[in-house]
């Protein structure tokens, strides 16, 4: 038998401390709809995502909150929109550090910059840089409101799964505390512990890709500084603290600092505070005055599950699949996998739908991680060119991107994440709408948009929702979100309208669209739902 848990974590990250549950004295394991287990970013998003819904959720976990270190920092618009929703956006927007632009080094030399969102009319900006810790933070405060209106989320601190057994309609949980082990059972296990997912590893299943022959040095400074709030990123560059760099501010006057390092080091002497402050002095100066908070050296994993769903078990975020943290797309697709399929497993326990509409989870996430590696690992490959002829061709395009644009577009320091768009999903319907615009196609997430008051993003519910365009929507008992000729003008005509004088949009719970049409009648709009759900409404 395993020991039972100890204490890892300082007092200050302690979100859900160990508390004894009523399950641990159950004469027999008692059977909760939904079980999740890991407490990070991904796990506590579709917990609060399924409590909103009216689901009850357990989420255990083996620590007792957030670890320490900025970890991921990284932010994108789609996941603050995904965080808004869930009620958690609001502090996470007010404590960020708000950036959009970027700017790409050669030595000395500025290669070329970028505006990530260059069009107004968005609530949430491109990006914002906020520690793992404060992001994971916000979300147990948002649990802790969704569950003083009604909500029924039980995170368990220092509940380690050490056994499951997957059968037909249940998952048998063995699980360890500080006062010893108990079982559970879960008509749907939701496993979202990691890259080295204990989970997937107990079930035998096989996570397989590519891990390249390079280091980086993360460095996690405090320190006040003038430096404006953008990614600054540097290829060869002149400070010599490594063959690339890369510097984001982030709140509470802490700065992260990344450094490629190469294959063929000496961790033990990289990790030395002495050695760590060199390559800090030697990138910022010896006069700027500053702190070590954190450090850590990483290798470049891409990888992915096979299926991301194995019968009562389903796979999110890193445990699913692992990229790079150049271009920020692990934890921004992690929320994103929650999204996906919170609304997804509602219906299914609620009865409104086909358990097929779980299949439809792995196929669109697995085609979304598809595209998150390939992107990192060109981005990878650009910055570690593995022969003298990749190298050559990397070297030649940063001299030409300072005075040629055409180069510009092939320097790849990490592409930024953007939202999947699930082109080719069983899922969509029919796109029946001439001059639509190609942004808010079927598969497509919904891009926002001001509406009177507000934002558009706002007046979609958390169920299936008719937007109707320049006409009147037909009752098909979904909610309807009519949008007049006046209110359509501007951003709104140009992002859902194109060309097209008016517009049926048919959109699912996650905000992506299922189908649109010039004109559509109940029949059409029922039937599109129909193909969605597998189930007649």
């Amino acid at each position: 038998m395993n020991a039972p848990l100890v204490d890892r974590y300082p007092l200050a990250f302690r979100l859900y401390p160990y508390a004894r549950s009523g399950d641990q004295d159950a004469p027999t394991a008692t059977r909760h709809p939904v079980v999740i287990v890991g407490g990070g970013p991904v796990g506590l998003s579709a917990a609060l995502d399924l409590g909103l819904r009216g689901q009850p959720v357990v989420v255990l976990d083996d620590h007792e909150g957030v670890g320490q270190g900025s970890r991921a920092i990284c932010f994108a618009k789609r996941t603050l929109e995904i965080a808004h929703r869930l009620g958690a956006g609001a502090p996470m927007l007010d404590k960020g550090v708000v950036w959009q632009k970027g700017r790409v080094f050669h030595d000395r030399d500025e290669v070329f910059s970028f505006d990530l969102l260059p069009e107004a009319g968005h609530r949430c900006p491109a990006f914002i840089n906020l520690q793992q810790p404060h992001f994971e933070r916000f979300l147990v405060e948002a649990i802790a409101r969704a569950n003083a209106a009604g909500a029924q989320i039980d995170i368990r601190g220092k509940n380690r799964v050490d056994g499951l057994t997957v059968h037909d309609d249940h998952v048998a949980l063995n699980v360890m505390t500080p006062d010893g082990p108990y079982d559970l059972t879960a008509d749907w296990l939701i496993a979202c512990d990691g890259a080295r997912s204990p989970l997937r590893d107990k079930m035998g299943l096989g996570f397989d890709g590519r891990v390249f022959e390079d280091n980086f040095l993360i460095a996690d400074v405090k320190m006040k500084a003038s430096f404006p709030t953008e990614r600054w990123f540097w290829f060869e560059p002149w400070f010599k603290s490594g063959s690339s760099a890369l510097l984001h501010k982030q709140p509470d006057d802490i700065w992260r600092i990344d450094f490629q390092l190469g294959w063929d080091i000496d961790r033990a002497h990289e990790m030395k505070p002495e050695n760590v402050r060199a390559r800090v002095d030697a990138m910022l100066g010896t006069d700027i005055e500053y702190e070590l908070e954190w450090c850590s050296i990483y290798t470049f994993q891409c990888r992915r599950m096979d299926k991301f769903r194995h019968g009562r078990v389903l796979f999110a975020g890193d445990s699913a699949h692992q990229v790079s943290p150049f271009g920020a797309r692990g934890a921004n697709s992690g929320v994103q996998d929650a999204d996906n399929l919170g609304w997804k497993l509602d219906l299914v326990l609620r009865g409104q739908a086909s358990d097929t509409l779980l299949d439809s989870y792995c196929a669109e996430r697995v085609a979304a991680a598809d595209e998150n590696i390939l992107n990192s690992t060109r981005a990878t490959d650009f910055l570690t060119p593995k022969t003298e002829v990749s190298k050559t061709f990397r070297d030649a395009v940063l001299s030409l991107a300072a005075k040629h644009a055409f180069a510009r577009p092939l320097i790849n320091s990490g592409r930024l994440s953007v939202p999947a768009v699930y082109d080719g999903q069983a899922l969509n319907g029919p796109d029946a709408l001439p001059g639509g615009p190609a942004r808010t196609r079927p598969g497509a997430p919904c891009p926002d948009a001001p509406l009177g008051s507000g934002y558009l993003l706002d007046q979609l519910t958390q169920g299936f929702t008719v937007l109707a365009i320049n006409c009147t929507a037909p009752e098909t008992g979904l909610h309807n979100l009519t949008i007049t000729a006046k209110d359509a003008l501007g951003a709104i005509s140009d992002r859902y309208l194109g060309t097209a004088s008016c517009a049926v949009y048919l959109i699912r719970p996650d905000q992506h669209v299922v189908a649109r049409w010039a004109t559509a009648d109940a029949a059409q709009i029922k039937a599109a739902l129909i193909h969605v759900t597998g189930v007649s409404q």
